[in-house]
């Protein structure tokens, strides 16, 4: 799947909708048709075939046929899937809306692909804390099984928002969104 035109045959084969909702890709069951030289970088950019994609509005095209199997990613359309690589979400998001304080107040988040998610039950914020520098990775989910990586400077605007709470027994600092508590890090004792 070398092909240096295999991108372009990939979005050839995009159903034209009318511009409502997303392309149903987890219906779609193609047959695989192997790998293609295409990486989603941990800041957002995709690659194809070592180069960044530089059109915004074909990124944002490709980001509506990625599917995420397990650990893997795919790129699916009716009658081809792909694997492509993901170094570690497809997403990022790069801007945070705030309305509201308190447990009434309402955080929306905007992808680098102009995704727009309202954290809550159904789109919930996680964060992983790395064992051995514990450096925070939080996380929204974006849809079905695909996040978006929370950029250092909207994590630094949630950490701002940031109340104590005791979760489990123990103060965790979080924030709320949609009447739901995500905690983002211990509270500092």
């Amino acid at each position: 799947m070398s092909d240096p035109g295999k991108a372009g045959d990939l979005l050839a084969q995009i159903p034209k909708g009318e511009g409502k909702g997303l392309p149903p890709v987890h219906l779609w069951n193609p047959d695989f048709c192997g790998d293609i030289d295409m990486r989603i970088a941990r800041d957002g950019t995709w690659y194809y075939q070592g180069t960044p994609i530089g059109r915004k509005p074909m990124v944002r095209l490709f980001s509506t046929i990625i599917r995420r199997d397990g650990d893997d990613y795919f790129l699916i359309t009716p009658v081809e899937k792909v694997g492509i690589k993901v170094d570690d979400a497809p997403f990022v998001a790069v801007t945070l809306q705030v309305e509201g304080e308190g447990e009434t107040q309402v955080l929306r988040f905007i992808t680098n692909v102009e995704d727009e998610v309202v954290a809550g039950a159904e789109h919930p914020i996680r964060v992983e804390i790395d064992p051995a520098t514990l450096e925070p990775s939080p996380y929204i989910l974006v849809r079905r099984n695909l996040e978006a990586l929370i950029h250092r400077n909207v994590f630094y605007q949630l950490v701002e928002l940031a109340v104590e709470r005791e979760v489990d027994g123990k103060p965790w600092l979080g924030v709320w969104s949609s009447g739901q508590f995500y905690p983002i890090g211990p509270s500092p004792v």
